[in-house]
């Protein structure tokens, strides 16, 4: 975990929240099946991972890896019907859909979504929040 410290940049931060929330809707569009699955899981975890690329640069932090912005992201308080760790999972299948060749099943992509309509939102306006 490497973070490089430089100057807040909020007008960065909102950038990142917008196109997180833009990339999320398209994303949500996309029809699943076992085809999509990996793009769907792929997108939503990036999705997430901005917010809190967002958090970070807001606070003067730039992270060089994916479990720093998800782990700002779970100290974030915001409420949700689902825990917000949920996101880990999702960055752990996406490792293993892009390194390891792994396709996740319809199942998996439906939980994937889920976890993006019940957790995303709340947490967008928590991030936009913080950062405004």
């Amino acid at each position: 975990m490497k973070i490089r410290y430089k100057r807040p940049d909020n007008k960065n931060a909102l950038s990142l929240i917008e196109a997180a929330r833009k990339d999320m809707e398209f994303t949500l569009s996309i029809e699943p099946t076992e085809d999509s699955g990996p793009t769907i899981v792929r997108n939503i975890h990036e999705c997430f991972r901005k917010l809190g690329d967002a958090l970070l640069i807001a606070q003067g932090m730039e992270s060089e890896d994916h479990v720093t912005p998800i782990k700002a992201l779970m100290k974030v308080k915001a409420d949700t019907l689902r825990p917000i760790s949920l996101i880990d999972n999702l960055r752990r299948m996406r490792i293993n859909i892009n390194y390891y060749g792994y396709k996740p099943n319809l199942d998996e992509v439906k939980e994937a979504i889920s976890i993006a309509k019940t957790i995303f939102k709340p947490l967008l306006k928590a991030v936009s929040e913080k950062v405004s």
